[in-house]
């Protein structure tokens, strides 16, 4: 099931060179597009990791496959991608759309927040889930977020967005590095004292059934990862098989050099060490 773009509202910032647009549901919908500069994949890796992000119980927009016909495209000048040596029309067919965090009628969103003002982020906690989540997916990229305030509101709450570099981007594969998948403020990190900070989803990923996650993979339309079903099945497999390394991959991010968990705590350290050696 697809819904239908019916207005073009803006171009948005970022390598995908999204655009916002007005669906047939009355949403807004941050959209990329097919011959996106990234690499088709990041559609198939978007659908793929906010939805199971989602079943996990994290806050990520609600996604949809978006038609965009060619009339749409033809009457709409902004609907372009921008090479480095010319500009191309998108692609009319089906696209990836992100639907927009927050009505502007209703609040702001905002990319950034001071260190000072992100005491006031009440999910503050579920970035620890998050970074299980990129650690699992193998996202290469900084972790994105987005942070909504209702009119007349001090509090904000983020929302993560932008996984299309999960599984290497275009390259589908896991190139682990201790650094990569993590946000760019450690003191989003600063209350975790151990394991127990990053449930309930540790467990939740670390017991997802293999039919769930295909149940999501046969959602993603053919034309998004070049209806090549062997590459898809076999990033699944891996996927699947990854759910047994996560506490290893954050591990690894713990004791880097960006020493992210300083009120970590060593009770448990024995447990700690079998697991490292089993990992």
């Amino acid at each position: 099931m697809s819904i239908a773009a019916v207005q073009y509202i803006k171009r948005m910032r970022g390598g995908a060179q999204a655009h916002m647009l007005r669906c047939s549901d009355k949403e807004l919908y941050v959209v990329k597009f097919l011959n996106n500069p990234q690499h088709v994949r990041v559609l198939a890796n978007e659908l793929l990791s906010t939805r199971l992000a989602g079943h996990i119980g994290l806050p990520v927009p609600a996604t949809e496959i978006v038609s965009v016909d060619e009339w749409l495209i033809e009457h709409t000048p902004e609907l372009c991608i921008q090479r480095q040596h010319d500009v191309v029309r998108c692609q009319p067919g089906l696209q990836f759309g992100s639907r927009y965090v927050l009505n502007p009628l209703k609040g702001q969103v905002f990319d950034y927040l001071p260190v000072d003002v992100l005491c006031r982020v009440h999910n503050f906690k579920d970035f620890c889930g998050m970074l299980l989540c990129d650690k699992w997916m193998g996202n290469v990229d900084g972790r994105q977020a987005a942070f909504a305030r209702r009119l007349r509101s001090h509090k904000y709450r983020t929302f993560f967005i932008d996984q299309g570099h999960c599984f290497n981007a275009g390259e589908w594969t896991f190139p682990d590095h201790p650094l990569r998948g993590v946000y760019a403020q450690n003191e989003v990190y600063a209350n975790v004292r151990g394991w127990d900070s990053f449930e309930p989803w540790l467990s939740r990923i670390e017991n997802v059934e293999e039919s769930g996650i295909w149940a999501v993979a046969n959602e993603i339309p053919l034309e998004w990862y070049g209806a090549r079903r062997g590459e898809l099945d076999v990033l699944l497999r891996a996927l699947f098989a990854r759910r047994g390394i996560v506490r290893g991959l954050v591990r690894t991010f713990r004791d880097s050099v960006r020493n992210p968990f300083p009120q970590w705590s060593d009770r448990g350290g024995e447990a700690d060490l079998l697991l490292s050696k089993l990992a």
